[in-house]
């Protein structure tokens, strides 16, 4: 009689914890794409995962939510002015914005729990051009997990994440590229 009663309530909560689990998908990246951003060293996940949404100022203090991208192709990249591999692939940055923004990809530079001034300062010295948003307290890398910077989600049109890169990586070179390329033509 115990086992009766059990059951519908295992189905019930095993029915809302799906229905609270980030949405995935099989990922539908074309295969010119996902061949493209393997060959460049850039983990494609096995699962599109539905990227939690949030709001963050950028360095002008206008708020914007990563949901508002969808559509593009984002690197949503996880910083600080005090870290050296940061540092050292923020040029490879820019340049990769400079070469597709125009074409569909968006860059959002997340900084991690710095001062917003030391930041602006760094941004201006270094003449980048992509968006640069403030997570000061913290609370966005830390929804993300984020335990290493940089790290880097690259997100579909769908805004889907479909690939991550934990470390920096030098985002203009030829495979890169040629990455970019395919996923923004997928």
């Amino acid at each position: 009689m115990k086992n009766r009663n059990t059951l519908p309530a295992i189905l019930t909560f095993c029915t809302v914890l799906l229905f609270f689990l980030p949405h995935q998908t099989q990922a539908q990246v074309s295969p010119e794409a996902e061949r493209a951003l393997r060959d460049a060293k850039i983990n494609v996940l096995e699962r599109r995962t539905e990227p939690r949404d949030f709001s963050l100022p950028f360095l002008d203090g206008k708020n914007v939510s990563l949901s508002s991208y969808r559509g593009k192709v984002v690197l949503l990249n996880f910083w600080a002015t005090w870290c050296p591999p940061c540092r050292a692939e923020m040029p490879s940055m820019e340049t990769l914005y400079r070469r597709f923004n125009n074409q569909g990809l968006e860059i959002l530079a997340v900084d991690v729990g710095e001062d917003t001034l030391m930041v602006q300062r760094f941004i201006r010295s270094g003449g980048y051009t992509f968006p640069v948003m403030l997570d000061n307290d913290n609370k966005v890398s830390s929804v993300y997990g984020i335990e290493a910077i940089p790290t880097t989600y690259i997100i579909d049109r769908e805004g889907k994440i479909i690939g991550r890169v934990i470390g920096s990586i030098m985002w203009d070179n030829q495979k890169v590229i040629a990455a970019i390329d395919a996923l923004l033509k997928s």
